[in-house]
């Protein structure tokens, strides 16, 4: 095995990669070295893993510390500094500080970076988005901002919690969205430093959330965010399983679902007209639609766990008394969300064949093609009024598509 690593290493120097001692690198013999562009400096004590491992030109691996890489696709200069990847795919100019823990279904769009010691797991961070340090950020989706100097932000020592008393994990958090968030023209989010996030959550374009609160209710307006009320023992106290209203849990994670459907779409109709000529591109275009079918899987699934608990959730309640008048409501929303949860499963499962509004994405598409001599993010900046109020109509189209779902069951109840 040391030999075919340093035969590996004695490869990628003799193609013009940067390895400054090749006898502290390790580079699996799984790795493609075809899909290691030069150019790309690794550091001492790296480890690289796995065939779909791709490194696109000026990449800098390690510069701070140690860096694992397993099954990961880079674009051109990324900068992972220091840490363990698996299963995540960076975009041109992208970064992570030292210390940082990116598992699979991670996905970071051009100039995303985060500094040290952050984690992240099923999150996408669009383009400029920046996380402080000492973050655990999973499970989100985050948009917002303009460019480097104007950019969604946030602050040191944040958490998105994403795990329930119930023991479950439908907690995923839109902050921004998508059919707005790809055009690059929103206002940016800020969410202050040690604070966290409740989800599943949704946050508007604009949200300033201060530093030190915990923030577990929606956010859908711009501008400061006041902190949450305290929050009032419910009656007869807590009792693991009783879920009790599970609307907005439910509307929420369809919102999030849609999103990730359009965001898909807007990779295989716009992305792919800027990514399939450079071989490092194309590898992370392709890791990108990897990432987000993953996550789409991952929240299927979870939404899907809460509804098996509903049975149960509905026998503790009542077992606890919990069924006074003003909780039939909520009872009555568990079961129905029971009862329907098959059927709407296979209902998420078609939106992958639709296409949304077909008139609005092929303006949208003439309108990129006449402008595809610039790279993505300056055709995307210089996408007429028109233009982008198309690309909003088509991806919102998709995301109502998931989010009626549920509004349609509620009105049969």
């Amino acid at each position: 095995m040391q030999k075919n690593a340093a035969k590996q290493t004695n490869l990628l120097i003799k193609k013009g990669v940067i390895i400054p001692d090749p006898a502290l690198v390790f580079i699996d013999p799984s790795v493609v070295l075809k899909k290691i562009a030069p150019g790309t400096v690794i550091h001492p004590f790296c480890r690289i893993y796995g065939s779909q491992t791709s490194l696109g030109p000026k990449c800098v691996l390690g510069a701070e510390a140690p860096v694992t890489i397993d099954n990961c696709q880079l674009g051109s200069e990324v900068k992972l500094n220091g840490g363990y990847f698996s299963g995540a795919t960076f975009m041109d100019n992208s970064s992570m500080g030292n210390g940082a823990h990116v598992r699979p279904g991670t996905l970071l769009e051009e100039f995303a970076s985060g500094a040290h010691a952050v984690g992240l797991k099923q999150t996408v961070l669009f383009p400029y988005v920046v996380l402080g340090s000492l973050i655990n950020f999973c499970d989100c989706l985050m948009a917002g901002g303009t460019s480097r100097k104007n950019h969604s932000e946030v602050g040191s020592s944040y958490i998105h919690f994403n795990y329930t008393p119930h023991q479950d994990k439908a907690t995923p958090s839109l902050i921004g969205n998508v059919s707005k968030g790809v055009l690059l023209d929103q206002p940016p989010v800020f969410l202050g430093g040690q604070g966290g996030l409740v989800g599943p959550a949704q946050i508007a374009f604009g949200a300033i959330i201060p530093a030190g609160i915990i923030r577990r209710k929606d956010v859908l307006t711009a501008g400061l965010a006041g902190e949450d009320k305290q929050i009032q023992a419910a009656a007869g106290g807590f009792t693991a399983g009783a879920y009790r209203a599970i609307d907005r849990v439910v509307r929420n994670n369809l919102i999030y679902i849609g999103n990730i459907y359009a965001l898909k779409m807007w990779y295989r109709n716009v992305r792919t007209q800027f990514m399939t000529k450079d071989k490092s591109r194309a590898a992370c275009l392709a890791g990108a639609l990897e990432r987000l079918e993953s996550i789409l899987q991952e929240r299927i699934n979870r939404l899907g766990e809460i509804a098996e608990k509903m049975p149960r959730s509905i026998e503790l309640n009542i077992k606890a008394r919990n069924t006074h008048l003003s909780n039939l409501s909520y009872l009555q929303q568990q079961k129905n969300f029971a009862g329907r949860w098959p059927k709407m499963k296979d209902e998420l499962l078609q939106i992958a064949k639709f296409e949304g509004n077909p008139a609005k994405r092929d303006y949208l598409l003439a309108e990129i093609t006449a402008g595809k001599n610039h790279s993505y993010l300056e055709t995307i900046a210089a996408l007429s009024p028109k233009g982008k109020a198309s690309a909003t109509e088509w991806l919102q189209s998709i995301v109502d598509r998931a989010t009626e779902i549920w509004e349609s069951d509620k009105e049969r109840s």
